[in-house]
């Protein structure tokens, strides 16, 4: 035991019959790096394309984990109210962020916002190394709430909301 032998990567060796030290995994082993999860959670994708829905559970804990994330890593660019208006925005002259209420942004499934959050658009970048797979749904599903909140009509709005809405347009 005081004396292992040790051998580096690709290091030839006698003890194997094909003369090499390191050796392959076993068939079905599966990467540390790799999430073993339903595919439309870890891509956003099915089959037949972008998943129209959320695939975790959408509750106040995630809409603020989402919007916390998202101040961090989208309100740079995209701005607070996801209107494509902010500072860094109005210095990117080759191409600006676009306002996520654009009406063909609204329209994307939620599926295709993982994917762009995921893996970048345009001059984006992909957050996949900085955000885990439950903090991008979060982001999803903070800018679906976004949407959703810039187009809200009083008149839609429970009586108590609506309420504390009308005083701020006093």
């Amino acid at each position: 035991m005081i004396e292992q032998p040790s051998f580096r990567p690709y290091e030839a060796s006698t003890s194997f019959s094909d003369g090499m030290a390191m050796r392959r995994p076993p068939p079905g082993t599966i990467p540390r790096s790799r999430t073993l999860a339903p595919p439309d959670l870890v891509t956003g994708q099915e089959a037949d394309g972008p998943v129209d829905y959320v695939p975790v559970l959408v509750d106040r804990i995630l809409l603020e984990r989402g919007q916390d994330q998202f101040r961090i890593f989208g309100a740079s660019c995209h701005g607070p109210s996801g209107g494509g208006n902010s500072q860094v925005a109005e210095n990117m002259t080759l191409r600006r962020p676009r306002s996520l209420h654009d009406e063909e942004v609204r329209a994307y499934p939620p599926g295709r916002l993982y994917g762009v959050v995921s893996s970048g658009y345009g001059l984006m970048p992909g957050y996949e190394d900085k955000l885990s797979i439950q903090d991008r749904w979060a982001v999803v599903a903070f800018v679906g709430a976004l949407q959703l909140s810039q187009r809200a009509e009083l008149a839609t709005l429970p009586d108590a909301v609506r309420e504390e809405a009308t005083t701020w347009l006093r």
